[in-house]
């Protein structure tokens, strides 16, 4: 699939707008001032928001405030999105449902904490789907406002991609990360499950519910990792030839023209980069860990949202009341069953990733569809997000409309850092 070197969508961040890197380096340079790269993220807000739609909150006041006062850390004056899944005092959190509309929680989650105490600067609430399930929200797509950015991390991922923000942390319980970073053209990293609290986020499953962010480059998610982590940062190595598995998984079937095109044009780079690969010959048991994920998502929604439900089945999305009536008719027995089939899945991978860096596998179907009234199929990512392992979407290809396409790369549980240089590598190669 031929690149073409068209101009980028007037909604899409070009050159000019700051990477989170850029913007530390200058600031410790003092080139750059921590309200001045604020106000220029608040204009590009300002600019753009009309026509994306990615924010739920957003008080310019707020952020700029924050500017204002004496921070150190890896973070300093960095602008970050948050996913309106996530505690804030500074605006209301609503989870995507009129339930909350105006709920003021009394204090900010882990998250907002741990980037307040690194110097960053949180910028408000981004567009969440309801209750991090399928109901959309009204943002669009920045490389085509007819087309959903995805889900369920719909904000996060259009404001990365529109330069509103350099860096904007997500969810993900199916495909709420990698798949909107997919659709939008940008880089994201779905973190080991249980790697980071999830103290004063909005669950929906426990077994699932995964902490990530989305950035412009693989060095900016790794920024935003060394700070959460209170290590030092260094820009990720250089990493020439990593060796990776690769598979279009059972759900090849499920690609679409573009997805497949960019799929096979993907390989094809690698390979002519000289980069090792090998397929992996994915076993059966693929097909019964995707029910699992499936029948473990539903048992638990249907607990956390019990209360909801309870109350206010009337105001809920007819999807989510679906998988919550599922939920509950789905026996412990059949729960255990996945529960086991889940750790089986997991002792098979951490073999088969043993002598090798990562598992490339699709991020998506292929480009983001037309249309706002749905957020796409998170079907690639059910299987790796029930199994825990980190991942990462790298962009970089193309479909025939000129939408983004990413890869995913799955990578060891805990081994952030060195997947994301796997993945910084690969990236190179597809010309993110």
């Amino acid at each position: 699939m031929p690149q073409d070197t068209a101009p980028l969508p007037p909604h899409v961040a070009d050159a000019h707008c700051r990477s989170a890197c850029d913007t530390r380096q200058q600031i410790r340079a003092g080139q750059l001032s921590a309200r001045q790269a604020v106000q220029d993220c608040i204009h590009r807000v300002q600019q753009q928001e009309p026509a994306v739609r990615a924010w739920q909150s957003f008080d310019p006041a707020v952020p700029l405030a924050q500017a204002e006062r004496p921070a150190n850390g890896l973070l300093q004056g960095i602008a970050i999105g948050l996913k309106d899944l996530i505690d804030t005092r500074a605006w209301p959190t609503g989870y995507g449902s009129p339930i909350y509309e105006g709920h003021q929680p009394d204090r900010d989650a882990w998250v907002v904490r741990a980037v307040q105490a690194q110097g960053g600067v949180p910028m408000g609430k981004l567009v969440t789907t309801e209750f991090g399930y399928f109901q959309p929200g009204p943002t669009a797509n920045p490389w085509d406002t007819a087309r959903t950015p995805g889900g369920s991390s719909s904000g996060s991922a259009a404001a990365v991609a529109a330069g509103m923000v350099p860096l904007a942390f997500g969810t993900q319980t199916a495909g709420s990360l990698i798949r909107p970073a997919s659709y939008c053209g940008v880089w994201a990293l779905k973190a080991t499950h249980d790697r980071y609290p999830l103290d004063g986020i909005k669950g929906l499953s426990p077994s699932l519910d995964t902490l990530g962010w989305m950035a412009r480059s693989a060095d900016d998610l790794e920024l935003l990792r060394a700070a959460l982590d209170q290590e030092d940062f260094a820009p990720l190595p250089a990493v020439a030839r990593p060796r990776l598995l690769f598979s279009p998984t059972h759900l090849a079937p499920m690609l679409d023209a573009g997805g497949a095109a960019a799929w096979a044009e993907g390989l094809q780079r690698l390979g002519q980069a000289g980069i090792p690969l090998e397929d992996a010959a994915l076993p059966p048991l693929l097909t019964t860990l995707f029910e699992a994920q499936k029948t473990i998502m539903a048992w638990e929604a249907s607990r956390s949202l019990a209360a909801e439900l309870a109350a206010h089945r009337d105001r809920m999305g007819a999807a989510l009341v679906q998988l919550l009536d599922h939920g509950q008719t789905v026996t412990q027995a059949a729960y255990d069953d996945a529960q086991a089939l889940a750790r089986q899945g997991r002792s098979w991978l951490a073999t088969r990733l043993q002598g090798v860096d990562a598992l490339l596998v699709p991020a998506a179907p292929g480009e983001a569809p037309l249309g706002l009234a749905a957020t796409g199929d998170p079907a690639f990512s059910r299987v790796w997000n029930l199994l825990g392992n980190p991942c990462v979407n790298v962009p970089g290809l193309f479909s025939p409309h000129r939408m983004p396409i990413g890869l995913q790369l799955v990578g060891h549980p805990q081994r952030e850092r060195d997947l994301l240089a796997v993945a910084k590598r690969v990236g190179e190669v597809m010309g993110a």
